[in-house]
């Protein structure tokens, strides 16, 4: 989840598909109602990376510290209890706009402690921990001193993890966790039902490839800086989504998210295909499929791939290709272009 320093969390959209219940699986957040409160008095408890938070009653003033976490609790429909946003990267999708534009903003980029205790939260949520760090929006065990409990992605917590869950069960169990807090379990189960859905979907139309060597081979594009590009390594979920897709994503040897490389060494590995991210809202040099693509072409190695030669490239948008509830989106478009390549059923 977490990006380069200098890049900080690149995050673009193109979800021209109707709505986010195409992206998330669930239903589509213009038509949401607010999530039902539970009963007075009842008590919630779960694990978010390595703490344990137990709340006497349901939040009613809370912050989401990111994008990803505000658009998750938006398609739960808790936008009446939210207190403040923070760190928008992008447009919000047409479908979360007008719950979206009632929630304050408390910072346009990582809020600060000052930031946060403004809003005077009774809970908060984030999807990296990196978060939550004295020169941000303060620590947890700063936060929980001030009677402010607060939640982590479980995605960005594999040491708390228990071993085998992938990245998207535990992208659902996120869901399912703040549902239980919130008291919308059966909004949550719902979304994290269908998300499971769409995984099993996109699973089903497999490569035809049987044989892990066999399997074709795929490089993840997600920047270009200073004219070097940054690709999916294994920890991040490109990674997870080749597995499910019947692909080899071309860095699995690297234990990162999305590091730095060479494209003298992304011309090494040969992908069978190449999946860009478009970062076009981002709006820096190179950031754009289309700088991506020229980028590629005009390049005296790259260019003579043939994965760049016969246009074997399929375009996503970039925010999509880190956890959040848009994922599934890409997971379809990754199918589906892995079939009309003719690597798929």
């Amino acid at each position: 989840m977490r990006h380069p320093a200098r890049l900080g969390i690149a995050l673009t959209l193109a979800l021209a598909t109707a709505g986010c219940s195409t992206a998330g699986g669930g239903g589509s957040a213009a038509d949401t109602k607010p999530a039902a409160k539970p009963a007075a008095g009842q008590r919630a408890s779960v694990t978010s990376c390595g703490r344990q938070v137990s709340l006497a009653a349901p939040p009613q003033r809370t912050v989401a510290l990111d994008q990803s976490s505000t658009e998750t609790l938006l398609e739960l429909g808790l936008q009446d209890r939210m207190a403040g946003t923070a760190n928008l990267k992008t447009k919000i999708p047409a479908p979360y706009a007008a719950a979206y534009a009632k929630i304050p903003v408390i910072a346009p980029k990582i809020a600060t402690g000052e930031q946060l205790r403004a809003a005077t939260p009774d809970f908060v949520v984030a999807g990296s921990a990196d978060l939550y760090t004295k020169d941000r929006a303060g620590t947890r065990e700063e936060l929980d001193a001030l009677k402010v409990p607060t939640f982590v992605s479980a995605v960005d917590c594999p040491q708390h993890n228990p071993p085998g869950r992938t990245p998207f069960e535990l992208l659902f169990s996120d869901y399912e966790n703040l549902g239980r807090l919130f008291g919308a379990e059966d909004r949550a189960g719902k979304l994290a039902a269908d998300q499971r859905a769409a995984v099993a979907r996109a699973g089903a139309n497999a490569s035809k490839a049987r044989r892990d060597a066999d399997r074709p081979t795929v490089v993840y594009l997600y920047s270009v800086f200073n004219g070097m590009p940054y690709v999916a390594g294994r920890t991040g979920l490109p990674s997870e989504m080749s597995r499910i897709v019947g692909a080899k994503n071309a860095f699995d040897d690297v234990q990162e998210d999305w590091p730095e490389v060479s494209w003298e060494e992304v011309a090494r590995r040969d992908p069978d295909f190449i999946v860009i991210g478009d970062l076009s809202e981002r709006g820096r040099p190179g950031d754009s499929a289309a700088e991506k693509r020229a980028t590629m072409t005009a390049h005296p190695v790259i260019s003579r791939l043939a994965a760049v030669r016969d246009d074997k490239i399929l375009e996503v948008p970039g925010i999509e290709l880190d956890p959040s509830v848009r994922s599934v989106h890409t997971l379809g478009l990754l199918a589906r272009g892995m079939k009309d390549l003719g690597h798929a059923r």
